[in-house]
C-alpha cells in the first residue's frame, strides 16, 4: 500500500511511491488503520536525515508515533515549511537559525507556521534565489538559475526560463532568508533530476 506521506512544495500529503532524499515530520496525523486524518499535530515542521545514529526510516507509520513524511529534496521541504532538525541536523539548524535571526526553535516554528499558513503572496521572480518555488498555472515549480523546474513527486521534469515579472510565492519569507545565504546543509539540497532534465 502506498502511504499518503510524501510532501509536495504545497505543504499537501499525497500518496506517491517515491520515497525522496529528506525525511522529516509535523507530529502524529496517522491512526491505527496508517490513513491521515490531519495535515499537523503540531507548529514544529522539521526535515531530517534519512538515516541518524542506526536509525532507518523502516516504519514511517509507527503506531501512536510520529508520522514519517519523506520530501523530494531539501528545496521542497523548505517551500512547504518545514527547517532544520536540531537533533538530527544540529548545524544545520544553527545556520539556519542565525541566518533567520532567531535563537528559539518556538519562535522561528511559531513564525514559519504564521507564513504557510497565511495567505501566498505575490512578488518578482527574478529576485528569488535559487531554491525558492512560485506557482505556474497553480503547479510549483523550482527557481534555479535562469530557468524554472517543474516538480513532480518523483523528480524535476520540464524546463521553462524564468519568468519576468510576478508570480505567486510558495516558499515562506524565512525559509528564502536561508536560501538567499546560498543554502547548503547536509541532506540533498536538490534532487538529481535538476541536472537531467530537458
Amino acid at each position: 500500500m502506498t502511504l499518503q506521506n510524501r510532501v509536495t512544495p504545497l505543504g499537501e500529503l499525497i500518496a506517491a511511491p517515491e520515497r525522496g532524499l529528506v525525511y522529516g515530520n509535523r507530529g502524529c496525523l496517522h491512526d491505527a488503520e496508517r490513513h491521515v486524518r490531519r495535515p499537523f499535530q503540531v507548529k514544529r515542521w522539521i526535515a531530517c536525515r534519512l538515516e541518524f545514529r542506526g536509525r532507518h526510516r523502516a516504519d514511517p507509520m509507527p503506531p501512536g508515533r510520529y508520522t514519517g513524511l519523506f520530501f523530494l529534496d531539501e528545496a521542497t521541504a523548505f517551500a512547504a515549511g518545514h527547517r532544520p532538525c536540531a537533533e538530527c541536523r544540529r548545524e544545520d539548524y544553527n545556520r539556519f537559525m542565525s541566518l533567520v535571526g532567531e535563537t528559539r526553535a518556538d519562535a522561528i516554528d511559531e513564525r514559519i507556521h504564521a507564513e504557510r499558513l497565511g495567505p501566498y503572496r505575490e512578488g518578482r521572480v527574478d529576485e528569488l534565489p535559487d531554491g525558492a518555488f512560485v506557482l505556474v498555472e497553480e503547479e510549483p515549480w523550482l527557481v534555479l538559475g535562469s530557468e524554472l523546474l517543474r516538480w513532480t513527486p518523483g523528480g524535476y521534469t520540464e524546463r521553462r526560463a524564468r519568468l519576468r515579472g510576478n508570480a505567486i510565492i510558495v516558499t515562506p519569507r524565512s525559509s528564502l532568508e536561508a536560501l538567499r545565504a546560498r543554502w547548503n546543509g547536509v541532506v540533498p539540497f536538490l534532487h538529481p533530476s535538476t541536472t537531467e532534465v530537458e
